[in-house]
């Protein structure tokens, strides 16, 4: 199993909270196939340590699975997603972890940028209320808010990807 980073000297945690229709399915999905340690919870909301961050499920049905998708790279991407950025090692577990647990894929586990400066590991998927969470790794961290050369940028910017 991950070990979530916890440590705080190391990043600032952000706190994300989202809708779900059944809360024992979060927890199942958050808590077992993601690794995620539950927190406090009540009769309508479940918090959950997401790599060292607070991420919170709120039983919201008429508010579950709604998604809109832009075209990055060819690929349909759901706009609103909420992630997390692991060390490749990680990322490799994460991505065999999910394949075992039969984890349907928004886009399979590859490779964006190969050999490039921006070169990062990618994956979609959805939780069972419909949520997208997409984990990537950076080949060179460094990279993270690098500014994106023209060829990164979408057809719907008016360039080509």
């Amino acid at each position: 199993m991950l070990a979530p980073r916890t440590n705080p000297a190391m990043l600032s945690p952000f706190h994300v909270a989202f809708p779900v229709h059944d809360l024992e399915l979060a927890r199942r999905f958050y808590g077992e196939t993601l690794g995620c340690p539950e927190g406090r919870s009540s009769p309508d909301w479940i918090d959950f340590n997401f790599y060292g961050h607070q991420i919170v499920a709120h039983l919201s049905p008429e508010e579950a699975g709604v998604a809109q998708k832009n075209d990055v790279d060819g690929k349909d991407v759901p706009v609103r997603h909420m992630g997390i950025v692991l060390p490749r090692t990680d990322w490799d577990a994460m991505a065999d972890r999910l394949k075992a647990a039969g984890i349907r894929f928004i886009i399979e586990p590859y490779i964006r940028f190969k050999g490039e400066a921006g070169e990062q590991a990618t994956m979609f998927f959805l939780d069972p209320s419909g949520n997208a969470i997409e984990i990537k790794a950076f080949a060179n961290i460094e990279m993270l808010f690098a500014k994106q050369p023209q060829r990164w940028r979408t057809k719907k910017n008016g360039l080509d990807a």
